[in-house]
């Protein structure tokens, strides 16, 4: 008898019984597979296993329910408690997923040093040997008689494993790896990946054990699988960052138990991932002097302020279509201010290739960083230099204006934290702006007079 197959989108997961060009349910193009049909499977003490006759649960008022606080614990990483919202919860479900090679097996070891101090960890790879697991181990320094290890890839094999060790933290690396033996679809499939995490988010549940898992992302960039992997998961944490490269970017994309705007820094070294208390000195370490296109400015990272330099490139066009770049600013947006420099700023930027590039890796998405794009690239363009120690926060308007933006206070006292003596902000905070000794506080109305502010005038 042939077995009956159905048809995946691997971007939400939805099951369809014929293949389409365009998923019906989140309308993405190309994104349909077939796999065999499945039987989901029961996990012996999770929440999902099946129930004797007359065992029904009840519904219960929520002014019944109990209001105590999750139970969290300090992972060992700073950095990593940070983005979790501060620390572990007992009984979630971590998603952790990065590039080949970018670290997220070497971050998840190491935690294991402070997790094994207070619990039980059980590590279950299924890309390493144990004899493999062992020498990493050696090399971040992580020895203890509480972190048991195992090279195992079978999803019953697994939960036998956790039945006979009983960890208090189940670290799985990685869920494209592991297969439940009841389907036919190989592993890393869109119907392996729904079921194991499935049993895993079962078993965190119902034996309140704390999982991280790691997983792949594809070329795009999102987690290799189904995109329901990501909303079944409690937290998901991206490691961002480039291999040639040795600084580690770590962020929240969801987090049921805390803020997704908070970031991780980490340095990769010989030894593991170093924590970098201080983003904005890193980010401003080896910063040229009186270099023309260049301009710091700062942004919140969730309820950190954090330097960064915007440099930017405006040279003449060879031919009649300008070039735009943009690494790590938005692209609409650059080409946005691009326009607005030329129509509100004077300058003649329409005829010129203009590359932008944010120093470190990071990737900026907060509007308080358009003024220190538009100066960089006002100072490229007149091959001007920016004074060393001046730094610009606005949000410029399509009219040129400077609009005001959150925390002004908070990012003020960082920048003067740092050294720099003078700060161009939107005029109309600037009678709100608390005074801070040392720093020059610059209100401009407009790119116009903030351009006059911050470029010296030519020798």
């Amino acid at each position: 008898m042939k077995q009956k197959t159905l048809f995946y989108c691997t971007e939400c997961g939805n099951e369809t019984p014929k293949w389409a060009g365009k998923c019906p349910a989140c309308g993405a193009w190309n994104t349909i597979v077939e796999q065999p049909e499945s039987k989901p499977i029961a996990v012996k003490g999770g929440r999902g296993a099946v129930r004797s006759a007359g065992a029904v649960r009840r519904a219960c008022a929520v002014t019944d329910l109990q209001t105590d606080e999750e139970i969290r614990f300090p992972t060992g990483m700073g950095e990593l408690d940070r983005v979790l919202g501060g620390g572990a919860v007992k009984g979630s479900l971590v998603l952790v997923g990065g590039a080949p090679g970018i670290g997220k097996s070497t971050l998840m070891l190491q935690i294991c040093s402070k997790l094994c101090e207070f619990s039980k960890v059980l590590y279950v790879s299924g890309e390493e040997s144990e004899h493999q697991l062992k020498l990493r181990a050696g090399r971040l320094h992580v020895d203890s008689p509480s972190l048991f290890v195992i090279s195992e890839t079978g999803l019953g094999d697994l939960l036998e494993s956790v039945a006979a060790e009983r960890p208090d933290v189940l670290i799985v690396d990685s869920i494209q790896t592991l297969y439940n033996s009841a389907l036919d679809s190989p592993a890393g499939s869109v119907s392996q990946v729904k079921e194991c995490t499935m049993a895993l988010m079962q078993l965190a549940k119902g034996q309140n054990i704390t999982v991280f898992v790691i997983g792949h992302v594809n070329k795009e960039g999102s987690i290799a699988g189904p995109k329901v992997l990501e909303h079944m998961v409690d937290c998901v944490l991206y490691f961002e960052g480039d291999q040639h490269t040795s600084y580690r970017i770590l962020r929240a994309a969801k987090n049921r138990f805390g803020a997704t705007n908070e970031i991780g820094v980490f340095e990769m070294r010989d030894a593991g991932l170093v924590e970098v208390e201080n983003p904005s000195e890193m980010l401003l370490s080896g910063r040229p002097e009186d270099a023309p296109g260049t301009c710091v400015t700062c942004v919140m990272e969730g309820v950190r302020p954090v330097l960064a330099e915007i440099q930017a490139l405006v040279v003449s066009s060879a031919g009649g279509n300008p070039r735009r770049t943009s690494n790590g600013f938005d692209f609409n947006r650059a080409a946005m201010l691009l326009a607005v420099l030329e129509k509100r700023g004077g300058l003649k930027v329409s005829a010129c290739d203009a590359y932008l590039n944010i120093i470190g890796g990071l990737s900026l998405d907060e509007p308080a960083a358009d003024l220190a794009a538009v100066v960089a690239l006002a100072s490229s363009y007149l091959d001007r230099p920016v004074p060393s120690d001046l730094v610009a926060i606005g949000e410029v308007g399509l009219t040129g204006e400077l609009r005001t933006v959150n925390q002004l206070d908070q990012r003020i006292s960082e920048v003067q934290r740092l050294g720099f003596r003078k700060c161009v902000i939107p005029f109309h905070r600037a009678a709100d702006a608390q005074a801070f000794p040392g720093l020059q506080l610059l209100p401009v109305r407009n790119i116009g007079e903030a351009i006059r502010a911050a470029l010296r005038p030519s020798e």
